[in-house]
C-alpha cells in the first residue's frame, strides 16, 4: 500500500519539485498540497494522509503550530519537517510539536525518501546535522542534571539518604552499613546541609522527587 503524503510548502516551485520526485517512488502518493499551515491542517482533516512534509516558515500559520494542531487532532499522522533552518530553536520547536522527522532542504532527495520510509514505519529520522544538535542539547541537559544539589552528595550519602527516606532509623542504617550511629548522624547532617533541607520529611520528599526511592518498595 502506498504512503499517502501531504506537502505543506509556501513556494509553488518547491511543491512541484517535491511532487514530481516523490510520485516517481512506487510506494508513495501525493494526495494533496497546502501553501500555508492553516490550509495544511484543513487538508489533513479532509484527506487524512499518512504523512505530512511540513515547511516551517509559512504564512497565516507556521509549520510548528500547524504540526502541533495536526498531531493533537490526528496523533496517527506523521510529520517530517523539511526546512532550510538548522537553528536549534526551530529543531526543538518542531520536535516538541510532535514532528518525528527533520531534514534540511539542502539534503539529497534520496535522504528525503529514507526519511519518509522510516517515519511511515514508526521510526524517527533526523538529518546528520540535526542529530548533532539534538545530541548536543541532550548532553547539556545531562550536565544541568549533574549540577543539581543531588550531584554534590557522595555515593555513601546517597545510600544513607535512600535508607532514611525508606523509613529506617539511625540504628538500623548503621547496622545495614556496618558503621557507628555517630557516623550515620554525621552523614545525615552533611546531607541536610548540602541539600538545604531541615527535616526527615523534607529529605524523604526530596529522595522521592529525585528518584532515589519511591513510595512503593
Amino acid at each position: 500500500m502506498s504512503i499517502s503524503i501531504l506537502i505543506a510548502e509556501d513556494h509553488a516551485i518547491v511543491r512541484e519539485g517535491l511532487r514530481s520526485l516523490i510520485e516517481k517512488q512506487p510506494d508513495m502518493e501525493i494526495v494533496c498540497e497546502a501553501e500555508d499551515g492553516r490550509t495544511a491542517v484543513q487538508r489533513v482533516r479532509e484527506f487524512l494522509p499518512d504523512l505530512v512534509i511540513m515547511d516551517i516558515t509559512m504564512p497565516n500559520l507556521n509549520g510548528v503550530e500547524a504540526t502541533r494542531q495536526i498531531i493533537n487532532e490526528f496523533p496517527q499522522v506523521k510529520v517530517i519537517a523539511l526546512s532550510i533552518h538548522s537553528n536549534r530553536r526551530f529543531v526543538a520547536d518542531m520536535l516538541g510539536a510532535g514532528a518525528t522527522g527533520y531534514i534540511l532542504k539542502e539534503c539529497l532527495f534520496d535522504e528525503l525518501v529514507q526519511a519518509i520510509q522510516a517515519v511511515a514505519a514508526g521510526e524517527s529520522y533526523l538529518s546528520a546535522r540535526i542529530m548533532g544538535i539534538v545530541v548536543e542539547d541532550y548532553i547539556k541537559r545531562l550536565t544541568t542534571v549533574a549540577d543539581s544539589p543531588l550531584s554534590s552528595l557522595t555515593s555513601r550519602e546517597r545510600e544513607v539518604l535512600q535508607l532514611i527516606a525508606e523509613g529506617n532509623t539511625t540504628k538500623q542504617i548503621a547496622l545495614e552499613l556496618h558503621v557507628s550511629t555517630k557516623t550515620i548522624e554525621a552523614n545525615r547532617r552533611q546531607i541536610m546541609e548540602k541539600l538545604d533541607v531541615h527535616s526527615i520529611a523534607e529529605l524523604t520528599k526530596y529522595a522521592i522527587r529525585e528518584g532515589l526511592t519511591s513510595l512503593e518498595h
